[in-house]
């Protein structure tokens, strides 16, 4: 390994994130070769010791997977009222790996799992605005002006203003199955959407999230995400970043 920022590698010891680990960073919490480091941007070396509050930091293998969820779970490691969470049917050591985002209790589909905290990050902040694709059934047929006010922003909560891309896919028996992309990740964003054009979810499903699909994963399955998928992703994320830094560039 070559020297690398302290806030990177405090990260990738843990499942936090860069930005978390620039607070530790700040708040004393770190030391290298027995010293006390406040620099986030300080660069170590293969052979420093790096100690967070007395404990030696040891970088953790980076795992990644994908996860079907299904309806009937929250995305949570433990819940106080008692409600079973996807952690109840994966695996014990699965609780070392925390969910890119979250789906509701009575969704389902694409969650991905990792321990990379930066990836973490970079999947869910959102200026960087990764997009989500679900397929939504919901009752009803859908009138030019819905699908203006969605694509142009509805206030689903006070200040609060959400907007996505969405298309028809099939609408059959009275109800209408469209294609929604994200951008963004409020909570209970489309079931809140749809509410303000007065249409009830009957079914919501997370297909993608960013370069990762969910085709030929069954429900209640996972699988290690590919090489190649996790390359694919990590074009597309640092794609993202430049357009973001060039835009940052333009507004000064």
């Amino acid at each position: 390994m070559d020297k690398e920022r302290i806030n990177k590698f405090v990260a990738s010891c843990s499942d936090i994130s860069r930005r978390e680990a620039d607070n530790i960073i700040l708040a004393g919490k770190i030391k290298v070769n027995g010293k006390q480091i406040l620099q986030p941007g300080l660069c170590v070396f293969p052979n420093d010791k790096v100690e967070l509050d007395g404990k030696i930091l040891k970088k953790q293998k980076l795992e990644y997977y994908l996860f079907h969820k299904p309806a009937g779970y929250i995305t949570s490691k433990s819940d106080e009222k008692s409600r079973k969470t996807i952690y109840d049917i994966l695996p014990e050591n699965f609780r070392k790996l925390n969910p890119a985002g979250r789906l509701d209790k009575a969704s389902s589909g694409l969650i991905i799992l990792t321990n990379d905290g930066e990836l973490l990050q970079k999947l869910t902040h959102p200026k960087i605005q990764v997009s989500k694709v679900y397929k939504v059934t919901v009752k009803g047929k859908l009138s030019e002006s819905d699908f203006f006010k969605l694509s142009n922003g509805i206030e689903i909560e006070p200040q609060k203003v959400a907007y996505a891309d969405v298309s028809l896919l099939n609408f059959e028996n009275g109800l209408s199955t469209l294609q929604i992309t994200l951008y963004q990740g409020y909570n209970r964003q489309i079931r809140k959407m749809m509410a303000a054009i007065s249409k009830e979810v009957i079914a919501l499903k997370r297909i993608s999230h960013g370069t990762l699909s969910i085709s030929g994963l069954e429900k209640g399955k996972y699988r290690l995400i590919k090489k190649s998928e996790l390359k694919n992703l990590f074009v597309y994320l640092n794609k993202k970043l430049h357009l973001l830094a060039k835009k940052e560039i333009e507004k000064k």
